[in-house]
């Protein structure tokens, strides 16, 4: 792992999350806190998601249901915002948490949708 995977990672980071969720939570990470943000730009953002096989947006909507299934709500928000920065769809969304009723069961897919429509909501997607 290079630094170009830091600097990759970084980038994705910003054009998925915005300053907020790249920057900021670098500037921002305690000493406790601050393995796990260089961990995360560098393999996650800076590997994992850089690799050719998928796309961004296929990433984004894998990545959401597995947070719908291990109810990661609050991570649900976060990816809600990288899954539209990627190109994701209101429609595409929805689709993906019905899809996640028979796979994750009722309160996993509502808490999901609700963390998701309320970032929507947010974000003006309509």
């Amino acid at each position: 792992m290079t630094n170009s995977s830091f600097d990759s990672g970084l980038d994705l980071r910003r054009k998925m999350f915005g300053k907020e969720g790249a920057d900021d939570h670098h500037a921002n990470a305690s000493d406790m806190m601050e393995p796990i943000q260089d961990i995360v730009t560098r393999i996650c953002f800076g590997e994992i998601w850089q690799r050719p096989a998928l796309d961004l947006k296929t990433r984004s909507l894998i990545t959401l249901a597995m947070l719908v299934a291990t109810g990661r709500t609050h991570e649900v928000k976060i990816h809600t915002r990288g899954a539209v920065a990627n190109g994701a769809t209101r429609e595409e969304l929805k689709e993906l948490f019905l899809h996640a009723f028979p796979y994750c069961g009722i309160p996993l897919m509502v808490d999901g949708m609700v963390a998701c429509e309320a970032t929507l909501n947010e974000l003006g997607v309509k």
